[in-house]
């Protein structure tokens, strides 16, 4: 429990000095593929709650796997609702990634979602994080304080980006490309220039409120992670585990 709150400080003290924190992504859900990702050098993973197949109840054993590794689990939640920051994080998830914030006070309610009173009003009980009370007393500091990342996905959380960025208890923002471009009618159409200029202006907002801002490189490319570092990316999600292994995997790749 106490090294786990290590690693949340750790992640934090980077960020603030601004260094990178690279982790992943996985959609599959066994715990053999948590192991593997969790032993492989990354600060974070976070498990697909939005768009993978994975239930609440395999939450444990992943999260399990991923710390086998000594890497921090965190959820990308379906949705920022209370139930579902509840159910990730007394599960044991050291953090949440929350899809579609919309604005400040949608962020607001989120982390208020996220912690044990007296920050926020999240329910107090026994639970996997705490080792079912056993680790009680420890939990409490966490449960305070866990990792949140907002992802801004949408034109209209850009409208609001500068309040976003100033609701106390935020981490980092993380952009999603994809939504982002489709709030635009312009789907993964990454080289269109307005896509390209509200790219800009959300890393801008970002650095200049001194909130890392953060993007999902989703091609296993160490050029493109390298890339996007330069342009002043700091919280980096690198590829996702089924597309790791779909580009290992393509026999046409080996030229016959």
């Amino acid at each position: 429990m106490k090294d786990k709150i290590k690693k949340i400080s750790h992640i934090r003290q980077k960020l603030k000095d601004g260094k990178n924190s690279i982790g992943s992504w996985m959609q599959i859900p066994h715990a053999s593929i948590a192991e593997i990702m969790g032993d492989s050098g990354y600060d974070w993973v976070a498990i697909d709650l939005e768009h993978g197949s994975i239930s609440v109840q395999q939450l444990p054993d992943l999260f399990r796997a991923i710390e086998l590794g000594g890497t921090l689990p965190l959820a990308r939640l379906a949705e920022g609702k209370l139930k579902d920051c509840k159910h990730a994080l007394d599960a044991g998830a050291a953090g949440v990634i929350v899809p579609m914030i919309e604005n400040a006070e949608h962020l607001a309610s989120v982390v208020s979602y996220c912690c044990w009173p007296a920050t926020g009003k999240r329910g107090v009980g026994f639970s996997r994080a705490n080792l079912f009370g056993k680790y009680f007393d420890d939990y409490k500091k966490e449960a305070q304080a866990p990792l949140i990342v907002a992802m801004i996905e949408n034109v209209s959380a850009v409208k609001d980006l500068d309040s976003i960025l100033k609701v106390e208890g935020l981490d980092a923002i993380l952009i999603g490309p994809y939504d982002l471009s489709a709030s635009l009618n312009k789907t993964a159409q990454f080289d269109d220039p307005e896509f390209k200029h509200l790219m800009s202006q959300i890393l801008l907002s970002a650095q200049k409120a001194k909130i890392p801002c953060g993007i999902h490189v989703v091609e296993p490319s160490r050029e493109q992670l390298e890339s996007r570092i330069l342009e002043g990316y700091q919280f980096l999600a690198f590829s996702i585990d089924a597309v790791m292994l779909q580009k290992a995997a393509q026999f046409n790749q080996l030229g016959n």
